[in-house]
């Protein structure tokens, strides 16, 4: 895969309460990623860009919210696509270093 694929596929990490405590109990990170990615585009892109190896990638497509304006029109979120990426043991992304 080329490296233009590659930065265009990882917008960058999800962080929420859920995925906090993912990370400390199951060694997990959670990204949010292109739509059209597939497991094994999402794989390589963080075993390159990271340097780290991964063991499982789990894919999840998030359905956007639909909410009402003041004056009462529905708008609705875009839909998108979370990865949880299980590393291996030992292995580690820390996101304050990366800034």
């Amino acid at each position: 895969m080329n490296q233009e694929r590659i930065l265009t596929i990882i917008y960058g990490p999800h962080i929420s309460e859920k995925t906090s405590i993912i990370s400390e109990k199951n060694n997990q990170v959670t990204f949010k990623v292109a739509n059209d990615a597939t497991k094994p585009e999402i794989k390589e892109a963080i075993e390159s860009l990271f340097d780290v190896q991964v063991k499982d990638v789990q894919v999840l497509n998030v359905k956007g919210k639909t909410k009402r304006t003041a004056r009462g029109k529905i708008r609705s979120r875009s839909d998108w696509k979370k990865a949880y990426i299980r590393l291996e043991q030992g292995q580690e992304i820390d996101f304050a270093e990366l800034g």
